[in-house]
């Protein structure tokens, strides 16, 4: 089928609505969506894509706006898309990044939409690769992805962006912060937030202790070698210096082709991640396989059955019916 005429996502509400309608579960619905994000696809790419991840209280919310406004007066737009927690009693989403960053959700300029993870794995929404195409389709040329900072989320936020930032505190050592090596490991760029009175030292120390740690690290890329910097994100000090790093990063990767090469190896891993997830949703669905899983499960359960026997006859029951056997 021929892709439709792109749409035009000219104002906010219309950009809201095409998210809605990617983030729908009804077959329909996805059908449309997958249409309009065909169109629209020559419209996207020109951007840079930030991931953003930090524990609790690193100041997440604050830095993004801080960053965010910073970025807009230098003629850009800016959407962010904040991976909201879902309830696991409700399926609700807290929905608080509006209120959290007040001044950016009023700039015209700026779009921030708050996307339940409806319990996916890792805290991100499943669809927010196709929102970023959509915000990049609408003219937004930085895209903020802010993880919910547990989990798998920084491992699938990095797979989907650009640059990868991760926010420290000004306090020293891994153990103290909460942050595994292999997060660090992903990081483009550290930044040491709350800079301001009397943790100015302390941040310094942070500064030049992950300075030296990383020289140590195995680097993302071997044309970049991971920066640490400082700021206060409250008192928008040391902000400027992120955004020329960020603006330095994407120089660099653009100009030796490793930013197209990174996209398109994370375009080939999303295939395959919604091949496998569509496959899933398919075998759960299929009328055979829900007439002997709970059997199944039980007899696996009971130790009758090996669960390398049990996934072979359920497999076997969804292709087998599905080929006509």
């Amino acid at each position: 089928m021929s892709a439709p005429n792109a749409p035009s996502l000219t104002d906010r509400s219309s950009l809201a609505r095409a998210i809605t309608l990617i983030e729908s579960t009804r077959e329909d619905h996805q059908r449309e969506a997958q249409e309009l994000l065909t169109s629209l696809l020559p419209k996207t790419g020109n951007s840079i894509r930030i991931g953003i991840t930090g524990v609790p209280g690193v100041g997440k919310s604050t830095f993004i706006e801080s960053f965010g406004m910073h970025v807009l007066e230098r003629g850009h737009k800016v959407a962010v898309l904040a991976i909201d927690p879902s309830s696991s009693k409700t399926g609700g989403s807290i929905l608080g990044d509006k209120t959290r960053m007040g001044r950016l959700s009023q700039d015209e300029r700026a779009y921030i939409r708050p996307s339940p993870t409806s319990g996916q794995l890792g805290g991100v929404a499943r669809r927010t690769r196709e929102a970023m195409l959509l915000c990049e389709a609408a003219g937004y040329d930085v895209i903020i992805v802010e993880t919910v900072g547990v989990g798998q989320s920084e491992i699938e936020v990095a797979d989907m962006v650009d640059m990868f930032m991760l926010l420290l505190l000004p306090g020293s050592g891994d153990e103290l912060q909460g942050i595994k090596k292999g997060i660090v490991e992903l990081a483009d760029m550290l930044v040491v937030n709350k800079a301001d009175g009397d943790l100015i030292a302390q941040a310094k120390r942070v500064r030049a202790d992950y300075s030296a740690a990383l020289r140590m690290l195995h680097p993302t890329s071997q044309h970049w070698q991971p920066k640490v910097v400082t700021c206060s994100a409250l008192n928008e000090q040391g902000i400027d210096e992120v955004w020329k790093s960020a603006e330095e990063f994407k120089s660099v990767m653009s100009e030796n082709g490793e930013l197209t090469r990174r996209r398109a190896g994370q375009a080939q891993k999303w295939m395959w991640k919604e091949i496998r997830e569509r496959l899933l949703t398919r075998f759960g669905s299929h009328a055979g396989v829900a007439a002997r899983i709970e059997a199944t499960q039980a007899q696996v359960a009971a130790g009758e059955l090996a669960p390398t026997s049990a996934a072979t006859s359920l497999i076997d029951i969804f292709f087998g019916e599905n080929t006509g056997k």
